[in-house]
């Protein structure tokens, strides 16, 4: 990821009508970006937008600083001091997907340990029949022997 700060003069711009300025202030941005980077898809954030419609579309400013960040195949323009939010939302990001990743493991263990005393249920009722079996055949034979003795 390549970064680099630039700062662009606006000045013809404020030579365009007092109704297009700003427009003409991002186009100038834009073909800016472009010609020194040399990349053809740019990015405008909404930090650089902002920073460029502050003051409404007939008085923008003379020259603003501009953070170009090369992410893959495009270009991400931003003004130096909104790159800090961007990266503490990427922070975020991160950390929410670790979260995720955590609660389905969790989900995963919770649904083994289920099928776990699932089959322990099962077997402890398999045992209990067999128990109650068992004890059904003692008392049977108890009373053949019972039986025999008389």
């Amino acid at each position: 990821m390549e970064e680099k700060i630039y700062t662009i003069r606006l000045m013809k711009a404020k030579m365009a009508p007092r109704t297009k300025r700003a427009k003409k202030a991002i186009k100038i941005i834009k073909e800016y970006l472009a010609r020194h980077t040399k990349a053809e898809n740019i990015k405008i954030d909404s930090s650089l937008n902002e920073a460029v419609w502050d003051r409404g579309l007939k008085k923008i400013p003379s020259k603003i600083r501009v953070k170009a960040v090369k992410r893959e195949e495009e270009i991400w323009a931003y003004t130096p001091e909104a790159e800090i939010k961007i990266e503490e939302k990427e922070e975020k990001k991160k950390k929410a997907e670790e979260v995720t990743k955590v609660e389905k493991e969790a989900t995963e263990a919770e649904k083994s340990e289920e099928k776990e005393e699932g089959k322990k249920e099962v077997a402890e009722e398999k045992s209990e029949e067999i128990i109650e079996e068992e004890k059904e055949i003692e008392e049977k034979e108890e009373g053949k022997k019972v039986k025999e003795e008389k």
